[in-house]
């Protein structure tokens, strides 16, 4: 274990915690000005400068898990501080990615306050010096099982940040066309009585706008500004589709490399036994999202309970349950 180099890994997350702060803020001041009016075409700085501050983020935390692995002599995911650092980072780097092909600046308020909140939980009560591994855990299995993991769980951590957009704006997409229904009952009413009196109401559609606009709140303004609910699903769902390939490849990897370690693939161990519940969940949220006629809203439920499976799988599995997993410790 080198301590100097360990040390050096803390400082560089507590630059990438930094970082991802501001970027929440600049991301928050973006999403403000849309909510006072600012239209959605003009120069947005302050998204800029959450980006930027994002991939200085990811940067300095990519360096920082190297410097760890360093210090530790081994890859850096093998207890619970390492795979936060693993995860948040899949988390950040996704978004980052997914950015550069299309305009998902909305998520970046929701995304670097879960890479912040996380860290900060990491540093705070998961951290542990950078040292060695138990015989158990000396095995290529460690490298492939994992850090497969982690990327999993990246993956569903930010479609459930996608699947919390969707479910915000398709409960304003039902509202504004409840609203809109009601505007073309009056016209039609107003237009029908302008008629049987002998003229025509050819103000009552602008009316209608007009009132809508002046009704128009802060945060009505920010979730108009979001893209469709349909499409927000549609992401998610390809998001948790390459997320339960992962998570499908981390399940059979455990298996063999259980039998490698233990003599057996399977022995419902606490986390064995979650790792499959977390599986199934996702299967059977594919499964109804292709075969059933459900509104995306229950898929985005659907996807919402997994991700809250893999966090307790995490957080309450890892900690309050004893089983041959917990020699990782913390």
């Amino acid at each position: 274990m080198n301590s100097d180099l360990g040390d050096i890994s803390t400082l560089l997350i507590y630059g990438a915690m930094a970082s991802y702060v501001v970027a929440m803020i600049a991301f928050a001041v973006d999403v403000s000005a849309l909510g006072v009016g600012a239209p959605k075409d003009r120069r947005r700085r302050a998204a800029g400068i959450g980006l930027s501050t994002m991939w200085l983020g990811a940067g300095l935390q990519f360096v920082g898990i190297v410097v760890r692995g360093l210090a530790a002599g081994r890859v850096p995911w093998a207890n619970m501080y390492e795979f936060t650092l693993m995860f948040t980072f899949f988390v950040v780097a996704i978004f980052l990615g997914l950015q550069t092909r299309r305009d998902v600046r909305y998520l970046g308020v929701a995304v670097s306050m879960l890479a912040f909140l996380a860290l900060m939980l990491a540093v705070s009560v998961l951290y542990v010096e950078a040292d060695g591994v138990q015989p158990a855990l000396r095995s290529y299995w460690l490298v492939i099982h994992v850090s497969v993991a982690t990327l999993a769980t990246g993956l569903s951590g930010l479609a459930a940040i996608i699947s919390i957009a969707q479910l915000i704006k398709a409960r304003s997409e039902r509202a504004s066309a409840g609203s809109a229904t009601m505007a073309a009952s009056g016209s039609t009413a107003e237009v029908t009585s302008g008629a049987a009196g002998g003229g025509t109401s050819s103000t009552a559609t602008a009316v209608a706008e007009t009132a809508t606009e002046s009704g128009a709140t802060f945060g009505s303004r920010i979730v108009g500004s979001l893209p469709a609910s349909a499409n927000m699903e549609r992401l998610a769902y390809r998001l948790n589709a390459v997320g339960f390939v992962a998570w499908t490849f981390t399940l059979v990897a455990g298996a063999i490399w259980a039998e490698h370690a233990w003599g057996r693939p399977w022995g419902w161990d606490p986390k064995e036994t979650w790792t499959f519940v977390i599986w199934v969940i996702y299967a059977a949220y594919l499964h109804a999202r292709v075969t059933t006629g459900w509104a995306a809203e229950k898929f985005a439920y659907f996807a919402l309970v997994g991700f809250m499976a893999v966090l307790a799988n995490f957080y309450i599995v890892n900690i309050f349950f004893s089983g041959k997993h917990s020699y990782a410790g913390v």
